[in-house]
């Protein structure tokens, strides 16, 4: 029986609806926006973000380097990176609506200071716990990150279903005993969810 649902935040609760921003910094840049997305998520850089080993100013300013660019441009960097960005507050009223019947988390690889971050997008509400990446030191698909997660939730694996973007944090989280569900739409996992939770 299922008594825990936990949900990834970037790529699911948190998307790219208008990629429209992102991609004109990434052409004012002279970088495609893959190469721009690979800059700020990828490699050493993103990593350490994502571990909490450096703040997002840091990041930004690390991302100016690597591109040649003085330290004073683009002061609006990651603003223009995110602009597009929006929450699903359809999705994040269903995830409110699972509450009185089931334990809600999180588990994202996120930047640090995630709660403060759920806190200001105005939706803190709908999770009784938050387990990010940049706050705990280790990221998805690690199989600890996902076993902190139970921990904090009290709940067993076998108890637990979790939705992401990436299949391997899916994989990840089967990995520990956990049910997965591979996100395509909201409408998708809703109705995934629904159908596993009626069964």
């Amino acid at each position: 029986m299922i008594t825990t649902i936990l949900w990834d935040i970037g790529g699911v609760i948190l998307r790219t609806e208008d990629p429209g921003s992102r991609e004109q910094l990434a052409a004012d840049l002279g970088l495609t926006r893959h190469e721009l997305e690979k800059l700020v998520f990828g490699g050493d850089l993103g990593t350490r973000a994502q571990k909490g080993e450096i703040t997002p100013e840091e990041l930004w300013a690390s991302a100016r380097s690597a591109l040649k660019l003085p330290s004073d441009a683009y002061p609006d960097f990651g603003e223009r990176f995110f602009g597009g960005d929006r929450i699903d507050h359809d999705l994040v009223n269903f995830i409110r609506s699972l509450k009185p019947r089931y334990k809600i988390g999180i588990i994202s690889n996120a930047w640090k200071d995630l709660p403060t971050a759920l806190t200001r997008w105005g939706i803190a509400d709908a999770f009784e716990m938050v387990v990010g990446s940049g706050d705990e030191g280790m990221m998805k698909p690690d199989a600890r990150i996902y076993q902190l997660a139970l921990a904090r939730a009290d709940a067993q694996a076998n108890e637990c279903v979790f939705v992401d973007d990436f299949p391997h944090n899916i994989e990840g989280a089967q990995a520990v005993g956990m049910q997965g569900i591979l996100f395509r739409s909201a409408e998708q996992v809703r109705n995934e969810l629904k159908n596993l939770l009626e069964a």
